[in-house]
């Protein structure tokens, strides 16, 4: 195991210093200083090995957690890369965008702050990188069979990198113009730069997966047409349909889904020209939704130096400490207060937003909302609480309610879902992650709904394992999450 008196000796969770607010909000590099070598392996030594470490059940890769916090203290990176990457293709991406669970089901946080596991895993991927240890893994022989990825976010590449490395060829094809899926264009730099998904793209080519950017399929090439070219079809084109905000007022100039004004920052910030694009510059602006995309607009409106950000959340201000009703080994819901918080703004708890104001030419100018109360275990406006938030920019950033599937039903189903399809706005599926289609799988949020990166990459790499045994026969790919209960046999 790591430092066996670690987690007494050094009792201190420590992370990464972030760069001054005044500097970062001048750029959008990533927020963090540079690693501190002997903090890290302080804190990896905190790991107590435990005899059932939670960690696991907290994550759903599975990731080796005790292992690779041993090899760090040990000064192993090439054990710790190999252990890391046995379960995570894309550590760089967890370690840099997920929520971190398995520090929620850390055994050392009964009592103590928990062990800093997503800087750690971090940290091991990036000395990886550094010292030439991430190399392709060229498969020893073809299978001759194809698979068709539609999607480039974590979980098609996560699935398409598995299926290459056993021995099938691969096209992966994205919509967009780079790819990445939301990785891409739907989360800013200051989070996560954008050549670690560039050079991940540039080991699976040497590896052999093909992709093919700037093709929509349904549109530009029929989903028939490619199940009928390729032996296998796996669809992870994410949950990229956003959850609308009914109110009056809302088809006011000035009122903008997240993700239409995110993919346009990111696209200005890898060098393109974006006409029309929404900018916050000078504006009063707010965001309805407490969530991380929100938190990403909060940052990219700084940045664009804003006049004023309003952040809101209609219900309560999450609890500092875990609740009692969210006991260890839980994910408690709390509050945090993420780098883009730490900029500036303003963030409004219990916040009902009642109707979008509008001046004379049809622009939004304000938002009327109202003290959020609860009856019968709804959220409603209280009456009488109603005040004005002045806005020229709303960014509605409430989640996604499933994949864009219209072309893909119309022509498979002609128009018409099945009885079990239409359960869910998701796609459904089998155990096996195989759609109502025989060779047509779905992978990711796709089929289980809007969830974090580490769920994509499990069930992307699952998913792979699946699509191997059904072209083979067997797999030795590892299969570590199954389907969530959004499947073609769960009533």
């Amino acid at each position: 195991m790591a430092d066996p008196r670690g987690f007494l000796t050094t009792r201190k969770r420590e992370l990464p210093a972030r760069r001054p607010v005044p500097v970062r909000i001048m750029d959008y590099r990533e927020v963090y200083e540079q690693r501190d070598k002997d903090q890290l392996t302080r804190q990896a030594g905190r790991c107590m090995d435990c005899g059932v470490p939670f960690c696991h059940n907290g994550c759903p890769l599975g990731n080796l957690i005790p292992e690779w916090n041993d090899a760090t203290w040990r000064g192993d990176n090439r054990t710790a890369i190999e252990l890391l990457h046995s379960t995570n293709n894309f550590p760089e991406f967890t370690g840099r965008v997920c929520p971190a669970p398995c520090e929620s089901a850390c055994v050392l946080g009964i009592n103590q702050p928990a062990v800093t596991i997503k800087q750690v895993e971090v940290s091991i991927i990036d000395e990886a990188w550094e010292n030439g240890l991430v190399i392709p893994k060229i498969p020893d022989r073809l299978t001759g069979k194809t698979v068709a990825v539609v999607g480039s976010g974590p979980a098609g590449l996560a699935a398409a990198q598995q299926l290459t490395r056993a021995g099938h060829t691969v096209a992966v094809y994205e919509r967009d113009d780079r790819l990445g899926g939301l990785l891409r264009y739907g989360i800013p730099d200051f989070k996560m730069e954008k050549h670690h998904i560039d050079r991940r793209i540039e080991q699976m080519q040497a590896e052999g997966t093909r992709f093919r950017p700037g093709v929509n399929i349904g549109s530009d090439f029929s989903w028939v047409k490619l199940r009928a070219r390729f032996d296998a079809v796996i669809v992870a084109t994410g949950a990229t349909v956003p959850r609308d905000l009914s109110i009056p007022g809302r088809d006011a100039e000035g009122i903008h889904f997240a993700m239409d004004y995110l993919t346009p920052s990111n696209k200005v910030q890898a060098g393109d020209t974006v006409d029309d694009q929404i900018v916050a510059t000078g504006k009063n602006v707010v965001i309805i939704g407490g969530g991380d995309t929100g938190a990403d607009c909060l940052g990219t409106a700084l940045r664009q130096q804003a006049e004023s950000v309003t952040s809101l959340a209609i219900g309560h201000r999450p609890p500092d400490s875990r609740p009692d009703h969210e006991p260890w080994p839980l994910d408690p819901r709390l509050f945090e207060v993420s780098s883009a918080h730490e900029e500036g703004g303003d963030r409004k708890y219990l916040a009902s937003s009642v109707e979008f104001l509008t001046d004379d030419s049809g622009y939004v100018r304000a938002l009327k909302v109202a003290e959020t109360h609860f009856v019968d275990g709804q959220r409603l406006p209280k009456s009488g609480t109603e005040h004005e938030i002045p806005a020229d920019l709303v960014l509605i950033a409430l989640g996604f309610t499933g994949p864009e599937r219209a072309e893909f039903d119309q022509e498979f189903d002609g128009g018409g879902r099945s009885e079990a399809s239409s359960r869910s706005r998701t796609f459904a599926r089998d155990e096996t992650y195989m759609s109502e289609h025989e060779g047509v799988f779905v992978a990711g949020d796709a089929g289980r709904g809007q969830s974090l990166v580490v769920w994509a990459l499990a069930e992307g790499r699952a998913c792979a394992a699946e699509v191997d045994r059904w072209l083979s026969g067997s797999t030795t790919l590892p299969a570590p999450v199954r389907p969530s209960t959004r499947a073609l046999n769960v009533p």
